[in-house]
């Protein structure tokens, strides 16, 4: 059966259809990761959005229980150049066509993903529809124009109520704009005490749960229209240490008066190179982000840029420069990936040991 991706701009690629039947809008993205669709299609940071693999061959190893990173997928869409039918992996328990049938997701193959990337490359980030193969285009694209998608990603991506996962360790209290289950999976690992709470939580109410430290996790879309975090933010500042990964670190860097804005078309893959500026070091990250944190907001505030992006020089790392705060652009808890920069999780613990010992922060 055939089906067509039609963009904004007039572009129509016809293609094979897969998955499920229903039609969808969403912003057109790409991901250049050579593995792990199965952790891209469910990343909630992916919520509405139609994504591109530029890998050309996706599905041959299925879908299994293990990997993950939320439960429920929120993306709009998968648009590859081959799927595979019949995947051969020991783990696998659905292929990836049956997996979309399951979740309502439609995907489309047999297009030139390579054509695709360059145009979004090219124009920026575009609106796009996966539709039957006689939808007529030009209604398509009048409609396509005419479509403001909502701006409360968060809001539906985020745990409604807060939650524990126990362990021994320190008190961690992991605020949910989108969390990817690799953040909780590395707190797990080193026995910490985690609880898990919704976007909308108050600065009162974070400090009410004792925590010894505070994580700010990953989401998708524009952190200025998650304002009630921001006020949180500026809550717990000099408080209690905390640690943001994407779209947290997007919103420590507006809580201290720092700005961002949307980039042309974002960075998503697993191969991104980042400097970090104290040591020269370099780590491979993987990314997953359409926001930056523009660098001559940060001169006026009380932040300091760690870490740069060597691709494109964008803002990859902050801290404060007198609490025990910090946060990073990219994904440490990558899996598949990189795990170049894991080690930010221990960094934290250790920041969150020291302050124990001081007493204050």
């Amino acid at each position: 059966m055939k089906r067509q991706l039609i963009l904004e701009d007039g572009t129509v690629f016809l293609g094979e259809a897969f998955g499920s039947n229903e039609e969808k809008f969403g912003e057109v993205v790409f991901n250049t990761g050579m593995t792990g669709y199965q952790e891209i299609l469910s990343d909630p940071s992916y919520c509405w959005q139609i994504v591109t693999l530029t890998y050309p061959l996706i599905g041959n190893y299925g879908i299994n229980r293990d990997d993950f990173e939320t439960i429920t997928p929120f993306i709009n869409g998968f648009v590859v150049k081959e799927y595979c039918d019949f995947p051969s992996n020991w783990r696998s328990e659905y292929s990836i066509d049956e997996y979309f049938k399951m979740k309502n997701i439609p995907g489309i193959a047999g297009i030139d993903t390579r054509k695709l990337t360059r145009i979004i490359r090219m124009h920026g980030t575009l609106k796009g529809a996966i539709c039957s193969a006689d939808a007529n285009p030009e209604e398509v694209i009048n409609k396509l124009k005419g479509t403001e998608f909502p701006n409360n990603q968060v809001q539906v991506v985020s745990t409604k109520t807060a939650y524990p996962s126990p362990g021994r360790g320190p008190r961690i209290v992991l605020v949910d704009y989108g969390m990817k289950h690799g953040i909780l999976r590395e707190f797990n690992k080193r026995n910490c005490d985690i609880v898990v709470v919704p976007h909308s939580v108050t600065a009162e109410e974070v400090l009410q749960l004792k925590p010894d430290g505070i994580m700010l996790s990953n989401g998708p879309g524009d952190p200025k229209d998650v304002p009630e975090a921001i006020e949180m933010i500026k809550g717990i500042i000099g408080k209690v240490p905390f640690f943001g990964i994407c779209l947290g670190h997007q919103l420590f860097a507006l809580a201290c008066g720092a700005d961002t804005e949307k980039m042309k078309f974002g960075h998503r893959g697993s191969n991104h190179p980042v400097k970090e500026l104290s040591t020269g070091k370099v780590d491979i990250t993987s990314q997953n982000h359409s926001y930056t944190v523009k660098i001559d907001s940060i001169k006026d505030t009380e932040l300091e840029i760690t870490h740069v992006a060597l691709n494109d020089g964008t803002v990859e790392g902050l801290k404060h420069k007198h609490a025990k705060a910090f946060s990073v652009q990219y994904h440490p808890e990558a899996s598949p990936g990189p795990e170049d920069a894991n080690g930010l999780f221990d960094q934290f613990l250790n920041l969150i040991e020291a302050n124990k010992k001081e007493g204050v922060l």
